[in-house]
């Protein structure tokens, strides 16, 4: 009986531990968009949300055509709404911006599209890349890329 209580507390106290570990990994998100199909910015969108209602502290760098998102006049693709709930990538995008997640476009994106940070939605950044390369390289930090 003592080792089966003693097994039973020993794989509590693993999980226990599992678990903080875990939510300790999790705890810094970048989030790296570059697609530009609306369902992949949309579903980077939809996890990043999930993240952060999970706890997570998310960073999100936009570029290529991902950084389009960030645009006042973005391309329709990023504002039509998309089943199965008419979100559009924008609009979720937007949402976590107002919760709090930092949002940047790569420091190359508007000096392709030849224009200056008056194009891009209030709040979103232009990343410095030395701190958006520590922000990856953060070992307590996933990267997830879409």
């Amino acid at each position: 009986m003592t080792m089966i209580r003693n097994t039973l507390l020993g794989a509590t106290l693993c999980s226990a531990l599992a678990t903080t570990a875990f939510a300790d990994d999790a705890s810094k998100l970048v989030t790296v968009v570059t697609s530009d199909n609306a369902q992949t910015q949309l579903m980077a969108m939809v996890l990043t949300t999930q993240a952060v209602a999970q706890g997570a502290q998310a960073h999100i760098l936009l570029c290529g055509p991902g950084g389009d998102l960030a645009l006042i006049d973005a391309p329709e693709s990023a504002t039509s709404g998309q089943p199965p709930r008419d979100a559009s990538p924008q609009g979720m995008l937007q949402s976590l911006m107002e919760n709090g997640t930092t949002v940047e476009v790569c420091a190359i994106y508007l000096p392709g599209l030849g224009a200056d940070d008056t194009v891009l939605l209030d709040g979103v950044g232009v990343a410095q890349p030395p701190a958006m390369a520590g922000a990856m390289m953060d070992m307590t930090a996933r990267v997830w890329s879409f």
